[in-house]
């Protein structure tokens, strides 16, 4: 399988299904070590089956896995969004991106 490296998001950003998805990820994932995540990742990939054919929500679920493993196999604490950069970067651009539209 080839490995994702992220949600192949739109250019204008994630579509509500992509955001809903790995969202459902990150609360899924508060407080696991790394060891459970890649469980959860290795289960979610063999639901997935072939991601070429899976909808957009499948694969978002799975790069997300697949994401927050990479920073936990680093990290060595438990996966906390609050503290992810990543996440930390998204929420601010939302903000950023409705502030600018108001």
């Amino acid at each position: 399988m080839e490995a994702a490296d992220g949600p192949e998001f739109v250019q204008d950003g994630p579509t509500s299904v992509e955001r809903e998805a790995c969202d459902e990820v990150r609360r899924l994932a508060a407080g696991m070590s790394h060891h459970e995540s890649a469980e959860a990742l290795e289960a979610a990939e063999e639901a997935a089956g072939d991601l070429a054919e899976a909808d957009v929500r499948t694969r978002a679920t799975v790069a997300e896995w697949e994401r927050i493993t990479d920073v936990l196999s680093a990290h060595g604490g438990p996966y906390a969004p609050e503290v992810d950069p990543y996440v930390q970067g998204q929420l601010a651009g939302r903000k950023n991106r409705r502030d600018a539209t108001s």
